[in-house]
């Protein structure tokens, strides 16, 4: 059943569209100018921060950053390969002059707090919450998977971008796709 779910979503995903209307040389920061992204967090960290939000700006002007969205944190493909792509290359990451390696999806930066920490990856990698799927909807990466119960999610997908310009962009067709959007694909491309 869950196989016919997934395949139902792929075929669904397939025929929705096959690029984001984000692209190699777009800015960020301007598809998303009035968008602000939640730091991963626990909740007392959220009351004694008044709940604040980074605008996405802040998180791309001036830094060489790369960022992957997924479909949801706790889930299969997200928890056993996508972060650990990216945990486990952290340093070269680092060493090819990359300020910020994050991980963004569309819940609460609660969830992506406990998340981060069980994956033992808060320390090497930014986690964010795009609590609304704000930050997706304005980059067209979002996806319908209310057939496997979750809702309007982010595709899977990761890019590197200079100074809030898309340098790379890699979108996988399915979100149960693990071909072109891991660390060790992007850490190739920069």
């Amino acid at each position: 059943m869950a196989s016919a779910m997934l395949k139902r979503t792929r075929m669904m995903a397939q025929s929705l569209r096959s690029y984001a209307s984000i692209s190699v040389g777009s800015d960020v920061t301007a598809a998303a100018a009035n968008v602000s992204l939640q730091k991963a967090r626990s909740w007392d960290e959220g009351v004694s921060s008044k709940f604040s939000t980074t605008p996405i700006k802040d998180i791309f002007k001036g830094k060489n950053v790369v960022i992957f969205g997924l479909p949801g944190a706790y889930t299969g493909v997200c928890s056993m390969q996508h972060v650990p792509s990216y945990k486990n290359n952290i340093d070269k990451f680092k060493a090819k002059g990359i300020d910020s390696v994050i991980c963004v999806a569309v819940n609460d930066p609660y969830t992506m707090n406990g998340w981060a920490e069980k994956l033992q990856a808060k320390d090497a990698i930014e986690f964010y919450g795009d609590f609304d799927g704000s930050f997706h909807k304005s980059l067209d990466l979002t996806i319908d998977l209310s057939a496997a119960l979750l809702g309007l999610r982010s595709h899977r997908w990761s890019a590197y971008v200079v100074d809030g310009n898309v340098k790379v962009l890699n979108v996988e067709e399915a979100p149960s796709d693990f071909k072109v959007s891991g660390g060790d694909v992007i850490l190739g491309q920069i």
